[in-house]
């Protein structure tokens, strides 16, 4: 749990790329047979694939234009460039510098930093910009999350193959000027290690480094043991829940305008609509962009907010799951 953060998001932008891939291939790709995708329950129809030529960085870079742009500010305004990314472009330097130089701010000297907790990437990122400007460390923050998942598909393990998509959002984070409502409320995470072997990329590190001999091609491709992730889940979700905010879900739920889940999949959405959350309140992207790992909370909000939906003054809560086993929930007053 955490004190109440007078800071808001300025402005929100966001990058798909712009191929948009069906069930029917990726079946196809996984040597599946028509309609399976759609007997699992996934809620997966379409999701979108980059392009050899759309980077971590690009996607990364246009959603953070759109942003800075949206935060009615000038890119030289920024003082920090915090990317939260779930899946990198490459080990060294971290994505963050390479965001800066594809903004066109490589000699700006602008501070640089990343934080990698896969899907919870948008929420670590958020507590860390909180604590940053109520210092005063730095004052405009902006935040990237950009995914790219398509070059690592398991067809091996198709359940989570038709799960994934691309994707980049991007926030300004400020604090509030006087007469402005908006607020982070609380934050909570939680981590049980006891999980971390259940969702993996076992390659990229010293673990599997390419030049060991026992090193596979498969190690470079994401492995995960779904209903192990789920049952892991299903058992700390609720508690965690209590823990951060006791009778919240379901009791309190009214006191919410809007929640803003990471779409992990139609199976996740669903068991919290059994905990007591209405899918009426609920912000769905998963069925027409997949799992876009960090970037799926700050896209989905990203959609309500240009749609209309989420407005000025309106109470958001944020939840979701990432590997580790790793839970993360926000309650922010937009």
């Amino acid at each position: 749990m955490s004190q109440s953060f007078a800071v808001r998001i300025a402005g929100i932008g966001r990058y798909l790329p712009a191929r948009v891939v069906t069930n029917d291939e990726v079946e196809e790709l996984c040597l599946l047979s028509p309609g399976d995708i759609a007997q699992t329950g996934a809620g997966v129809v379409t999701r979108h694939w980059a392009n050899r030529d759309e980077t971590n960085s690009m996607m990364g870079a246009a959603a953070a234009r759109e942003a800075i742009e949206d935060a009615g500010l000038a890119l030289e305004d920024i003082d920090l460039i915090l990317n939260a990314s779930g899946t990198q472009e490459q080990v060294i330097p971290d994505g963050a510098p390479l965001i800066q130089r594809e903004l066109g701010l490589g000699s700006s000297g602008i501070a640089c930093m990343s934080v990698h907790t896969t899907c919870l990437g948008f929420y670590s990122a958020l507590d860390i910009s909180a604590s940053f400007l109520a210092t005063g460390r730095y004052h405009k923050i902006l935040i990237v999350n950009s995914d790219i998942t398509s070059v690592g598909l398991n067809c091996n393990q198709p359940s989570s193959a038709m799960l994934f998509g691309d994707g980049a959002a991007a926030v300004v984070v400020t604090a509030c000027e006087p007469g402005q409502s908006s607020c982070i409320e609380a934050l909570h995470f939680e981590t049980y290690g006891v999980g971390a072997h259940l969702t993996e990329i076992r390659g990229g590190g010293t673990r599997r480094h390419p030049n060991l001999p026992e090193t596979k091609k498969r190690d470079n491709l994401f492995s995960m043991d779904g209903e192990g992730v789920y049952l892991l889940a299903r058992e700390y979700f609720g508690r965690f829940m209590q823990t951060f905010q006791p009778g919240l879900i379901p009791d309190g739920i009214d006191t919410i305008d809007w929640f803003v889940p990471h779409q992990a999949s139609m199976a996740a959405l669903k068991m919290l609509e059994r905990m007591g959350v209405p899918r009426s309140k609920m912000v769905v992207t998963v069925d027409r962009y997949g799992n876009t790992v960090s970037s799926s909370t700050p896209i989905a909000l990203y959609e309500a907010i240009r749609d209309g939906r989420i407005q000025r003054g309106q109470r958001l809560l944020l939840a979701g799951t990432a590997a580790g086993l790793s839970l993360g929930a926000v309650i922010l007053r937009y």
